[in-house]
């Protein structure tokens, strides 16, 4: 009777397979990618200014192009009007827009709104400048999944007289 020299001898080996170790290194490469790409900045806020002119407005919105669920982010209107304003300024929005955020409000806070199926609009009493600036202090929802675009008309008489097309998308 034979004594083995090993409790190895009998166990089936295999050549080591090369295919592990690359998709390991893959996994690794792509963990790498990710933590810079998340290191730069690439995943946080994108902020841009979209503007307009029209009916003797100049109309932006700074807001944020990409962003991520439970965010801070921008977004802010800016009406001038060379020679002043009326007595009052309103704003039309897409009420669908706002669906994405978490917010404390509107800076002004405006002296009236109202919203009909699709649009908010939100009347202000203008200051005596030829400026006006709108803040909407805001996060995005941490629920939030998906952007939106919207829009922001001045209203004179009923009519918007300026409009400027806006989109905010998100990054799971």
């Amino acid at each position: 009777m034979r004594v083995p020299g090993s409790t190895l001898e009998d166990v089936a080996t295999s050549e080591p397979r090369d295919s592990a170790l690359w998709i390991r290194r893959g996994f690794l490469l792509l963990l790498a990618t990710f933590l810079a790409v998340g290191l730069s900045g690439e995943l946080g806020v994108r902020t841009t200014t979209t503007s307009a002119t029209g009916g003797g407005y100049d109309l932006s919105v700074r807001h944020a192009a990409v962003a991520r669920a439970g965010l801070d982010v921008p977004w802010q209107v800016t009406v001038r009007s060379p020679g002043g304003f009326d007595k009052t300024l309103v704003l039309a929005v897409t009420g669908n827009y706002f669906d994405i955020f978490e917010t404390q409000g509107f800076t002004p806070e405006p002296a009236a709104w109202t919203r009909d199926g699709t649009t908010v609009y939100l009347t202000f009493d203008t200051p005596d400048a030829d400026t006006f600036r709108l803040d909407y202090d805001a996060y995005i929802q941490p629920a939030s999944q998906r952007g939106q675009d919207g829009t922001v008309s001045v209203v004179v008489g009923g009519v918007p007289v300026v409009t400027v097309e806006f989109e905010t998308k998100l990054w799971p």
